[in-house]
């Protein structure tokens, strides 16, 4: 099992990023802010960074930290890594599977069912815990129509198919968003789901969560010598992690929605901490954006019991756990691959 390392994330536009021996530090306006051992992380994630010095890239490099650069509309940009790793046969099975539709129908099925169902169980969950403070016949309602998606998702025979089921459930879904909501709900909510860029504050937060787990779930499919930009779902296009975006889909709800859901109806973000740019464009400050990643890295200390393996484990993990069950799939040592559900 993967020891749970921490992501660095980098918020403030006047950071600079050197390397000292084996640490990394950070520099703003020339005085140092910040330092810490290379081993002591996994990935770097820079939000309208000022840059970073050669050295520190190559140790990044050599030490198989990922180190990802993103503008202040968290749109990515590049990702520094080292040469290339894990196990060639593997890779080679994943190319040739990508270029066989009736193989991809197989594992994008799974992707999308777990997805659907993870949805639903968003749900099912507000109508359990505050069914007497929503509309609960609208979330029942929604939740059938998700699970009779998923239902038919199982027996789609192309990936146009599973595409068109796929919107129309997320359709459905974010239709029923708003329900959810239990806190602020002047300050956080949407007509639509709308990105590059997002026009409201929920919006821009979910886009703002979603970006951090492609990082993560990207680095998980390295990890175990899988080529994140060679998908399943998502088809080949240059600079884009298809395979990231394939498995992060059956995430979404487990590590973005439930957060966002809990930090506006805890209060614990409020609409002062997003700005609204010249050209309508919402955008989290640097305040709000530390307030959110304290968040994600205290959900991913939490432990879970994962359905598939039955064990124990750092809900972090899971990004790691997933794409191992999916490089063991290929492999042909699991008859199938096992879409992370939640509970």
């Amino acid at each position: 099992m993967r020891k749970l390392l921490n992501v660095l994330y980098i918020t403030s536009p006047d950071s600079y990023l050197s390397k000292d021996g084996e640490n990394v530090v950070i520099y703003c306006k020339d005085e140092e802010k910040f330092r810490i051992p290379i081993h002591n992380i996994e990935g770097i994630v820079c939000f309208n960074y000022t840059g970073a010095s050669p050295a520190l890239m190559a140790m990044c490099a050599e030490n198989g930290v990922g180190l990802t650069f993103l503008n202040e509309n968290d749109k990515f940009l590049a990702r520094v890594n080292g040469g290339v790793k894990g196990n060639v046969l593997l890779r080679k099975k994943q190319y040739r599977i990508s270029d066989d539709e009736s193989q991809c129908v197989t594992i994008a099925t799974n992707f999308i069912y777990g997805k659907i169902l993870n949805c639903r169980s968003m749900l099912r969950r507000t109508i359990r815990d505050h069914g007497n403070n929503v509309n609960a016949d609208k979330l029942e309602e929604a939740s059938s129509y998700l699970l009779n998606n998923a239902k038919k998702v199982l027996n789609a025979k192309s990936l146009d198919e599973i595409r068109g089921i796929e919107g129309d459930a997320a359709k459905i879904y974010f239709d029923s968003f708003n329900e959810m909501i239990l806190s602020q709900k002047d300050s956080f909510y949407m007509e639509t789901r709308n990105k590059r860029p997002p026009k409201d504050n929920l919006n821009a937060l979910l886009s703002f969560l979603y970006t951090i787990l492609a990082h993560e779930v990207q680095s998980a499919l390295e990890t175990v010598g899988l080529d994140p930009y060679v998908g399943f779902l998502h088809r080949d296009r240059p600079g884009r992690a298809s395979l990231a975006l394939d498995l992060m889909e059956e995430l979404r709800g487990p590590f973005a929605d439930r957060l966002a859901l809990t930090l506006i109806n805890r209060n614990q973000i409020n609409k002062n901490g997003f700005t609204v740019k010249e050209n309508g464009s919402i955008l989290l400050d640097d305040k709000t954006k530390k307030e959110v990643l304290a968040a994600w890295h205290a959900r991913k200390q939490e432990e879970i019991t994962h359905p598939f393996l039955d064990e124990k484990i750092k809900f972090g993990l899971i990004p790691y756990v997933q794409a191992l069950l999916l490089s063991r799939f290929l492999r042909e040592d699991l008859d199938g691959y096992p879409p992370f559900l939640l509970k």
